[in-house]
C-alpha cells in the first residue's frame, strides 16, 4: 500500500502564511510529478501547483502566483507548499497527489486533505 499524507493547515488571518507538507511512504518505488490541489465548499477541486521529478519545472494557477511556492525534498518524498499573503479565497480543503509507481503499478495517489481557513 502506499500512504499519502498532508499535514500543516488550520487557521489563519488574512496576510498570514502557512507551510502545508505532504510525504509518500509505503511501497512505492518511485516518485514522478507531485502537487497540490484544493477544494472549496461547493466547488470542484482544482489545480493549486505542480512540481517535476527534479523540481525544475513548477507550473501554478494563476490565482496563486507570486504567494504560493511549491517545492520537494526527493529523499524525504516530500512537497511543501508554501502559502503566503493569505486570502479569504484560499479557503479550501487541499490536497496532494503523487505520480508514483509502486510495486505493482504507475498512478496517481491521494492524501486525505487538510483544512486551510483564512479568516479574521
Amino acid at each position: 500500500q502506499v500512504q499519502v499524507v498532508e499535514s500543516g493547515g488550520g487557521l489563519v488571518q488574512p496576510g498570514g502564511s502557512l507551510r502545508l507538507s505532504c510525504v509518500a511512504s509505503g511501497s512505492i518505488i518511485s516518485i514522478y510529478g507531485m502537487g497540490w490541489y484544493r477544494q472549496a465548499p461547493g466547488k470542484q477541486r482544482d489545480l493549486v501547483a505542480t512540481i517535476t521529478t527534479g523540481g525544475a519545472t513548477n507550473h501554478y494557477a494563476d490565482s496563486v502566483k507570486g504567494r504560493f511556492t511549491i517545492s520537494r525534498d526527493n529523499a524525504k518524498n516530500t512537497v511543501y507548499l508554501q502559502m503566503n499573503n493569505l486570502k479569504p479565497e484560499d479557503t479550501a480543503v487541499y490536497y496532494c497527489k503523487v505520480d508514483g509507481r509502486s510495486i505493482w503499478d504507475r498512478k496517481d495517489y491521494w492524501g486525505q486533505g487538510t483544512q486551510v481557513t483564512v479568516s479574521s
